[in-house]
């Protein structure tokens, strides 16, 4: 088997497993097609960044991505995190222009804990004077 490498994406409750191999250009996402996984026009674009941002063409590797958790918008990120890292660990070179376009920095934000009392993390009860 080619040797590959591997980064791991999270964003919000997603988390993406990418593995990069020099192929053919074949993207598939939980054994299927990358575009009939992400259908939402510009999805697909988001996701390639990383390769533009290098200068590489995304048809010289074979990009296999298990993703799950989470929403459209997550696992989108997630999988541009995880292809991000992976093209750090193939030239490590390649570290200042990522991240320069932000490429590189795991998002932190992930849904506020719910507080007792509260409806949500900050929405209180209806107030009532009677």
């Amino acid at each position: 088997m080619a040797q590959y490498y591997e980064g791991i994406g999270r964003r919000k409750e997603s988390t993406a497993r990418v593995r990069l191999v020099t192929g053919s250009g074949k993207f598939t996402v939980n054994e299927k097609e990358g575009a009939i996984f992400f259908p939402r026009l510009g999805d697909m674009d988001e996701i390639m960044r990383p390769f533009g941002a290098t200068g590489q063409d995304a048809r010289n590797f074979d990009v296999s991505v298990q993703v799950s958790g989470g929403g459209v918008s997550g696992q989108t990120e997630a999988v541009r995190l995880g292809i991000a890292r992976a093209l750090v660990l193939i030239n490590h070179d390649w570290t200042a222009a990522l991240r320069r376009k932000g490429l590189l920095t795991r998002d932190a934000r992930i849904k506020e804990r719910k507080k007792p009392g509260l409806k949500k993390a900050r929405k209180a009860p209806t107030y009532t004077k009677r």
